[in-house]
């Protein structure tokens, strides 16, 4: 397993126990809109996070090998935060836009997060 696949690893279940956590406080309280919108915008974020992962793999794949490299899917993963948004503004009383937007940066609060644990890790 690559150092890259580990490091996912980590980070996907990180995202999953926020997941849960976002599924337990939608069915216990009176804040489903946010955390709806929460889900959704984390659970883009992890589809994203995993197509970066991906890309990159491919990415390295293709400078060993010295073929062509193609792009790390910018497009795609800001075509997935445009879905999320737009699904917000379809259904403004289901879904918190601001829950979104901030489930959507959540992947990137895990990775800043996981490397802080990491680094003080190999230090201590």
């Amino acid at each position: 397993m690559s150092e890259l696949s580990g490091i996912y690893k980590r980070q996907r279940k990180y995202m999953f126990l926020l997941l849960s956590v976002y599924v337990l406080g939608w069915g216990f309280t009176d804040y489903q809109s946010v955390f709806l919108g929460l889900l959704l915008g984390t659970a883009l974020s992890l589809f994203n996070l995993w197509l970066l992962v991906r890309r990159t793999e491919r990415f390295g794949e293709a400078i060993v090998n010295g073929t062509k490299v193609r792009s790390l899917g910018m497009i795609t993963r800001m075509a997935s935060a445009v879905l999320a948004v737009m699904v917000a503004l379809e259904y403004p009383e289901k879904i918190h836009l601001i829950s979104v937007v901030v489930g959507l940066m959540t992947s990137y609060i895990v990775i800043m997060i996981d490397y802080f644990f990491q680094s003080f890790h190999l230090h201590k």
